[in-house]
């Protein structure tokens, strides 16, 4: 399990969860939310030639399939595994329904496998949802191979009503090697795209640069 990477030089890696449960799901077919896909921050990721790596739940994938052959097509996107149906994977995890111990690796492996059509650069990191974790579930995952990765910055960016402290939360933290956490769920977390510009001015102003995962996670 991995936080950030090392300390030295200027990458950081910048990635977004896509969260989907059958609750979501359901509220987007009652029409209570219009989309759980932020086709901004895409847009402005590439615009701005940034590499980003994207946790994709299966269900996200299923409902979003152009928007996922967009991220896999992107040479600088990287894509990783954020289980099936974002179910939590211990118990107490905030509000999410808890997924058996024994079907954990399961629903790993049934998301690689929804993923895998896509194409593109494909990994095997992984994170849970909420980032909940007990040494059960990683024993789980075990045979699956898969390198866990939390991350060192958490935006706060669900449910943020306003973009501010979201760049805050982002720029008071962030250091060479870390990896910030942020979502492209558009309905669960509306102000991302917003505080994105910021974002990505303030770690030019610190000399950080964004890059793939895997580049920041890998040894000096």
């Amino acid at each position: 399990m991995v936080q950030h990477g090392p300390r030295t030089g200027s990458r950081v890696a910048l990635t977004f969860d896509a969260d989907m449960t059958d609750a979501m799901l359901g509220n987007l077919r009652a029409g209570r939310v219009r989309s759980y896909a932020n086709v901004r921050i895409v847009d402005l990721l590439e615009r701005e030639q940034v590499p980003a790596t994207f946790f994709l739940t299966g269900k996200w994938v299923e409902r979003y399939p152009d928007v996922t052959r967009r991220i896999a097509a992107n040479p600088r996107f990287e894509v990783a595994n954020h289980t099936y149906g974002h179910a939590a994977y211990t118990s107490g995890c905030y509000d999410l329904p808890s997924a058996p111990v024994g079907g954990l690796a399961a629903d790993v492996a049934r998301t690689f496998g929804v993923i895998e059509p896509y194409g593109g650069r494909q990994t095997r990191y992984f994170r849970f949802p909420g980032l909940c974790h007990d040494d059960a579930a990683l024993a789980a995952l075990a045979p699956l191979g898969v390198t866990v990765v939390d991350g060192d910055v958490v935006s706060g960016d669900p449910f943020a009503t306003a973009w501010q402290p979201i760049v805050r939360a982002v720029l008071d933290h962030v250091r060479p090697g870390s990896v910030v956490i942020m979502h492209v769920t558009e309905a669960n977390a509306a102000m991302t795209d917003e505080a994105l510009p910021h974002i990505l001015a303030g770690l030019r102003a610190r000399g950080l640069v964004p890059a793939p995962l895997s580049e920041v996670l890998a040894p000096d």
